[in-house]
């Protein structure tokens, strides 16, 4: 049965959606059959790897209001490895289509149980925001969500805030909802700040921060204007190397043998 992970940041441009497209890449060369879920209205995860928004007939939308199957609307690209749930701007109608459905919090989560057992991972890329759109992806983190923080000082200030939403829906929807973990992204050694930062979120979590740190990086920025992961544009980057060994980690965490190989190799 696949693991379905959700990232979640209400806060913008903290990497969450370059993690959950250059995570899922990398689990896709080391074996695993992954989808990523496109739950954002902006359609950024679809755009970055190279799909047109505009051109999406049917996707996450459809999927939520029951129009069509998810199964129905996924596009493969075996360049990528990679499975995805697009998104298009009609998604930004369901948070108010979605207002007077029975168990509105449920539906992405019964969208996607007829996929759990073709995929051996599933990572939702939500929205920057804490709206019904994010409560979905929240429910449906079977296995937890992960949370990206970027190595800045206003980036913990967001922190209590997402807590909150998550204690709140353990409480009154899905009581075992975990944190998978928190990856540290867009770190700048060169300054003091970030180390603290660094520190200050282990603090904070002191057991589910993952050790792989993702750098800052020019060739990761441009990666999404080329439709591409950073594991196809450029493998030989320090992130995508740090994006390797993140879902290294990931799989060693959930228990997965790791194929031994270069994952630099063959990518381009």
């Amino acid at each position: 049965m696949g693991r379905v992970y959700t990232f979640v940041n209400q806060k913008g441009g903290v990497g969450k959606t370059t993690s959950a497209i250059s995570l899922g890449a990398y689990l896709g060369y080391y074996g695993q059959r992954v989808l990523l879920v496109d739950l954002d209205p902006q359609a950024n995860a679809t755009s970055s790897l190279g799909v047109d928004k505009r051109t999406v007939r049917s996707g996450t939308y459809e999927a939520l209001l029951g129009l069509q199957p998810a199964g129905a609307n996924i596009l493969h690209n075996p360049r990528f490895k990679l499975s995805i749930l697009p998104s298009s701007p009609a998604l930004a109608g369901a948070e108010v289509e979605l207002i007077e459905v029975n168990r509105r919090e449920h539906r992405l989560s019964q969208a996607l149980q007829p996929l759990i057992d073709r995929y051996d991972y599933i990572l939702i890329d939500c929205p920057p925001s804490l709206g019904l759109l994010t409560i979905n992806g929240i429910v449906a983190a079977r296995n937890g969500v992960i949370i990206p923080v970027q190595c800045e000082y206003l980036a913990l200030e967001g922190l209590g805030q997402l807590m909150q939403t998550i204690q709140r829906v353990r409480t009154s929807i899905f009581p075992d909802l975990g944190v998978r973990g928190v990856i540290l992204t867009m770190f700048d050694g060169r300054t003091r700040l970030a180390l603290d930062v660094v520190n200050e979120v282990r603090r904070f979590f002191p057991t589910q921060v993952f050790q792989t740190i993702i750098p800052r990086s020019i060739r990761l920025a441009e990666a999404p204007s080329y439709g591409m992961p950073i594991s196809v544009y450029a493998p030989e980057s320090s992130a995508a190397k740090a994006y390797a060994a993140l879902a290294r980690e990931l799989l060693q965490g959930d228990g997965l043998t790791i194929p031994v190989f270069d994952a630099q190799q063959g990518m381009a």
